[in-house]
């Protein structure tokens, strides 16, 4: 989310029939419209990889993955993102035609301009939703990757996982390598400098 609001209030019916032939991605916060920078290649990447290998797993499950043109709405604090990555198991998403209420998981690709909300009250806003049940982060800056998970007290606990670790989404019993994830994704080398 950019921080360029628009002031005036806007009704969710208006920005979503905005958006439909918008060609900017917006996200809506109480009635506030936030235009979406455009993401890296590398952050594709990493999304594509995500959504490749869970829309994989997924087959002939009942849950579905969803890439970053369907947005999550959190009806109870009149909210719609569009994250990198989703899937929902509740078919009562599948009545809805360009977003989602009730995901299980929530994935997002971490930039340097977005990372602090995403952290904050991104995540904040997600824990709302009563369905989700895992939140991960994944920085397109190094090979590092977040899993934000609800226990049965409803507190979210992290489980971090670098280069050599196999990461876990119990929400959807899913296993892959770290290095999956980051596959075709080439990070720049540090500048040293000579004296």
């Amino acid at each position: 989310m950019v921080a360029n609001p628009s002031y005036s209030y806007i009704s969710p019916e208006d920005y979503l029939q905005g958006e439909e032939t918008s060609p900017v991605k917006h996200e809506y916060r109480q009635g506030e419209v936030y235009a979406m920078a455009g993401a890296s290649n590398t952050h594709v990447i990493i999304a594509g990889n995500l959504f490749a290998t869970l829309r994989n797993h997924l087959r002939g499950s009942g849950c579905q993955a969803y890439i970053s043109d369907t947005k999550a709405h959190i009806e109870s604090i009149n909210t719609y993102y569009y994250p990198d990555v989703m899937v929902s198991c509740d078919q009562r998403d599948r009545t809805f035609n360009n977003f989602l209420r009730y995901p299980c998981l929530i994935i997002e690709v971490l930039s340097d301009s977005t990372e602090g909300f995403d952290r904050g009250d991104k995540f904040a806003d997600y824990r709302n939703l009563e369905s989700l049940q895992e939140y991960v982060l994944v920085s397109q800056t190094r090979i590092n990757v977040e899993i934000f998970r609800r226990n049965p007290e409803g507190q979210w606990v992290l489980y971090p996982y670098e280069k050599d670790d196999q990461i876990y989404l119990s929400s959807v019993d899913f296993r892959c390598a770290v290095t999956d994830v980051y596959e075709d994704v080439t990070f720049e080398l540090p500048q040293l400098t000579t004296e």
